[in-house]
């Protein structure tokens, strides 16, 4: 009567099945929270360098400084400097080729910091599907241990004359303990994947109001240089 009904206990003597879901449950959510680490600290990462640069963006340093600057250091850039690089990149090479017209500038302009953003923010979104696959999958994987490990206990039980309650209770128990992992893997790559996605939101509309931004900056200085054909194109940040 005095059995042991620790979930180790429990474990060690399951069944097979449920022993390898456990395992499979238990990798994937030392995987999950390895994910949800490197995600806190890559978005953490992402707004400060975001952060940084919009503050010496908005300075009023030159934009030719800035984008000798991004080019040099694009390796350590934040995506906003980046999208700022390939748009100013466009810019020039355009100016290079003697284009004049306005229009044609700044739709290059735009069209380079709009492919650079989608690539930036699949860079943000990098391991996200991972924990909505853990989230949305774990409890099943769990209850598919369950449930084998419940009908393993009632095969058992059907050769026994008579049955009891302790004789019910470990096999139900250790049954359950799968859907048990299976939730404790999955409540936190839901939680951790909604804050995720929020910050991500966040990230992109900041990164889209610059692009816009920007473009404003650009339309600026063209309209300037047409009024002033003498002046160089943007200079600094107005």
């Amino acid at each position: 009567m005095n059995q042991d009904l620790s979930i180790l206990s429990l474990l060690l003597h399951a069944s097979l099945p449920v022993q390898l879901v456990v395992l499979l449950l238990v990798i994937v959510s030392v995987a999950s929270w390895a994910a949800i680490f490197r995600k806190y600290f890559s978005l953490k990462r992402t707004r400060s360098l975001n952060e940084d640069f919009e503050r010496e963006f908005w300075s009023g340093t030159s934009l030719n400084e800035l984008f000798s600057s991004a080019a040099q250091h694009a390796k350590f850039a934040g995506p906003m400097e980046r999208i700022f690089a390939s748009g100013m990149r466009e810019y020039q090479k355009l100016r290079e080729r003697h284009v004049t017209d306005a229009g044609t500038l700044l739709d290059g302009s735009r069209r380079a910091m709009r492919a650079s953003f989608q690539r930036e923010l699949d860079a943000v979104e990098q391991n996200l599907s991972f924990l909505a696959t853990v989230g949305s999958v774990s409890p099943y994987v769990g209850l598919f241990g369950t449930v084998w490990g419940i009908m393993h206990a009632f095969t058992g039980l059907a050769a026994l004359a008579q049955v009891t309650l302790s004789t019910v209770a470990p096999g139900i128990a250790e049954a359950l303990v799968a859907t048990a992992i299976g939730l404790f893997a999955a409540i936190p790559a839901v939680v951790a994947y909604n804050r995720f996605a929020r910050e991500i939101d966040k990230i992109a509309i900041g990164l889209e109001t610059f692009i816009e931004e920007f473009s404003n900056i650009l339309q600026r200085n063209l309209t300037a240089h047409i009024v002033n054909p003498a002046s160089m194109g943007p200079a600094t940040v107005r």
